[in-house]
């Protein structure tokens, strides 16, 4: 059983989507992860891959409403990330 602090309050498929394609070197918004995997926590997840896995993702205000997309800073170590549990073959993808 998970320990509370390892819960997240998302699914583990969109933490996963995120990291996947954040990886991918898309900009997404919450619009894009409502219809790719209807999720709606994704500020959430982007602060905890920011706060606590130490991921350098960078948020961008768009258009008149100022909607936010995250993406990640260019040049960063992809070696240096630390993967939450449940995108931890993303890890292991970039080992090979």
């Amino acid at each position: 059983m998970p320990k509370s602090s390892d819960r997240w309050f998302s699914s583990p498929t969109q933490v996963y989507w995120c990291c996947r394609a954040l990886l991918d070197g898309r900009s997404i918004s919450h619009r894009t992860e409502i219809r790719e995997v209807k999720g709606w926590r994704l500020a959430a997840i982007c602060h905890r891959l920011k706060a606590e896995y130490g991921w350098p993702i960078l948020s961008e205000p768009r258009g008149p409403d100022n909607t936010a997309y995250y993406r990640l800073r260019p040049g960063f170590d992809r070696k240096a990330l630390r993967f939450p549990p449940s995108a931890q073959a993303l890890a292991e993808e970039g080992e090979a």
